[in-house]
Order: structure tokens, then C-alpha cells, then sequence
């Protein structure tokens, strides 16, 4: 069982950065990929950025390309979403997923097997 705990949300302004973490319990976290979901007011669940196993290999939504990173220290058992340029529609809860089938770049919530709890980033002028 893998328990996945989110940090380092907050309110940040227009253009600002913020880099979120996952934290992982037990001793599987590397053996599983990652991948990074966001759930704004009223809407579903939105992929958002994926990482496979071994860190190697990584997919991202169009919507966060080129301003958003996705890391993993499988040292630390720990996953990062790195945002950059935020922009007010990046407001939305944040949610860390592992899936054991090594899937990283699917946009269905349901491939993954194991979520935290979701940390809030808030993107106001």
C-alpha cells in the first residue's frame, strides 16, 4: 500500500512560481509512476504532468508545457511539480497519483491506483 501526501500549495500571484511535493510511504514509490492531477471549482479532474519509474521520461498537459517541470527523487521517495508563469486558470487543487502499471502519460483518472489528498494553489492578481 502507498500513501501519498501533498505539499507546498498556497496563494501565489500572477506569474509567480511554486514547487509542490508529494511525499510517499512504504517501499514501492520507485517502482511505480507518477503523475501530478488538478481539480478546479466546479470541474473534473484534469491531468496535468507524468514521470515514469525511473524519472527518464515525462509527458505534460498542452495547458502547462514549457512552464510547469515534473521530478522525482526516488532517494526521498518524493515527487515535484515545479510551476512556473502561473497563470489564474492554473487555480485549482492538486492531486499526486501512482499507477502500478508504469502508466505516466494517461488522462484517465482511473489508471491510477493510489492518490493524496490534494494541496490548494490559489493564482490572483
Amino acid at each position: 500500500q502507498v500513501q501519498l501526501v501533498e505539499s507546498g500549495g498556497g496563494v501565489m500571484q500572477i506569474g509567480g512560481s511554486l514547487r509542490l511535493s508529494c511525499a510517499a510511504s512504504g517501499s514501492s514509490f520507485s517502482d511505480y509512476s507518477l503523475v501530478w492531477f488538478r481539480r478546479a471549482p466546479g470541474q473534473e479532474r484534469e491531468y496535468v504532468a507524468g514521470i515514469s519509474q525511473t524519472g527518464h521520461s515525462t509527458y505534460y498537459a498542452d495547458s502547462v508545457k514549457d512552464r510547469f517541470t515534473i521530478s522525482r527523487d526516488n532517494t526521498k521517495n518524493t515527487g515535484y511539480l515545479e510551476m512556473n508563469g502561473l497563470k489564474p486558470e492554473d487555480t485549482a487543487v492538486y492531486y499526486c497519483a501512482q499507477s502500478v502499471r508504469g502508466t505516466y502519460s494517461d488522462y484517465s483518472p482511473s489508471t491510477y491506483q493510489y492518490w493524496g489528498q490534494g494541496t490548494q494553489v490559489t493564482v490572483s492578481s
